[in-house]
């Protein structure tokens, strides 16, 4: 079964949207956001998504709409911008069935 082209849902629902901008002005992430970067996050923009998604719910508008993908856009091109801190393995090392040099020395 093939869905229409023309339809266009938000990536979240606009209550996502909300809960996110509640949570980001919660005290308990403040307080994690100062103590870790040293400045309280900005939550307007959560606050604006939401907005943009109860506009496009109830009119459709484009404006609205092109607002929400550049919004989700943003938020995956910073996300994807830090590298993993660990490179992944393709493979075992060679000699993975060996004991381990701590547990070698603890025999003896």
């Amino acid at each position: 079964m093939a869905f229409p082209t023309s339809v266009w849902r938000p990536p979240r629902a606009c209550d996502d949207y909300w809960r996110e901008y509640k949570h980001c002005q919660s005290f308990q992430h403040l307080f994690h956001s100062y103590y870790t970067f040293g400045s309280a996050p900005s939550c307007q923009q959560w606050k604006l998504d939401y907005y943009s998604c109860q506009e496009w719910e109830k009119h459709h508008s484009a404006q609205a709409k092109d607002a929400l993908q550049a919004s989700e856009r943003k938020r995956v091109e910073e996300k994807q911008q830090y590298k993993p801190v660990w490179e992944l393995r393709k493979k075992p090392p060679h000699d993975w069935y060996l004991p381990l040099q701590e547990e070698r020395e603890n025999k003896r």
